[in-house]
């Protein structure tokens, strides 16, 4: 679909779910929500729905959402690469009728799509979306959009920062987005709470390939000494690769069924969706990831050994 076809699918249909991926951050958010509530504003209904909760942080976003009663026609799901993401939502909504994705790697899952891989965020797209149906851009909508953009380029630090993102990002401020308070708890605020689990997270800190690997690991009983839901870590994945050295840094978040969710971020001229890919995941070429089900140890053995691989092939 090009961005025509989905504004008049979306005019043409009504009574949206609007799907977020699990353990959501800044830019599911900021999508979903922004989809939502142009919809609303044609005078449809829409939802947003997510496998977890949405963190705290995000109140600017969710305080003034109400959900709708009615059965849904339209499922729509915002920076999803695969069904696998959804989490728990996968069983209940079998069926996706558009994406709209900015994940080279996406499936293509949906009946229908809509997937720009140079978008540095999926927000941009909506931004796209929402124009193409010839809505105004408003307060609320360009405060979404402005989350999603700056939280998924690391406040436009990450390699997947493009010219395009600061001529938008002064658009949505010009339209209102509220830049001071979205840094402030995007960037700038961390709970008691975070403090304590970071602080753990430096003790757990590895090193590979003398220093060019970092891994970092938080563990339930982590989560639960520092009093912190697994939804409170947005941002964690920027820790390994801040250390000098680091070529490839690796995340490994316990759930809490047990599992573990890995996060890979690498410098431009190493592919972390190709490491992910090994094991049933993807993402973008400087920050993907994948899931394990074995145990830690195991993991890491597995995980060091593609990161490795990875690091020899760049020589």
């Amino acid at each position: 679909m090009n961005l025509t076809d989905v504004a008049r699918f979306l005019r043409e249909r009504d009574c949206f779910t609007i799907l977020l991926h699990a353990y959501p951050d800044g830019d599911t958010i900021g999508s979903g929500y922004a989809l939502c509530y142009a919809l609303r504003k044609l005078g449809k209904k829409a939802n947003v729905v997510c496998a977890h909760p949405i963190p705290r942080s995000y109140f600017f976003i969710t305080d003034s959402y109400e959900p709708m009663e009615f059965t849904t026609q339209t499922v729509v799901a915002a920076d999803v690469a695969s069904p696998k993401l959804l989490g728990a939502l996968a069983e209940q909504y079998p069926s996706v009728d558009l994406c709209i994705d900015h994940h080279g790697t996406n499936t293509h899952y949906a009946q229908h799509s809509f997937i720009d891989a140079d978008a540095a965020s999926n927000a941009e797209n909506i931004l796209a979306v929402i124009e193409a149906m010839d809505l105004p851009i408003d307060t609320y909508i360009a405060t979404c959009i402005y989350t999603g953009i700056s939280t998924d380029t690391g406040c436009f630090k990450h390699s997947n920062t493009t010219p395009r993102c600061h001529v938008v990002a002064a658009m949505l401020m010009e339209a209102g987005a509220d830049v001071e308070l979205i840094n402030q708890y995007m960037f700038d605020t961390k709970s008691r709470e975070r403090i304590a689990i970071e602080k753990s997270i430096l003790d757990s800190l590895e090193f590979y390939a003398d220093g060019k690997i970092a891994f970092i690991t938080v563990t339930k009983a982590m989560r639960d000494a520092a009093g912190i839901a697994e939804g409170e870590l947005e941002g964690i994945t920027s820790i390994p690769r801040q250390v000098e050295g680091v070529a490839i840094g690796c995340t490994i978040r316990e759930t809490d069924k047990g599992d573990y969710k890995v996060s890979v971020r690498s410098r431009s001229t190493i592919n972390a969706a190709d490491i992910c890919a090994l094991f049933g995941g993807g993402g973008h070429p400087c920050a993907a990831g994948c899931n394990f089900a074995c145990n830690l140890t195991d993991l890491k053995q597995q995980l060091s050994a593609a990161c490795l691989h990875a690091l020899e092939c760049e020589q």
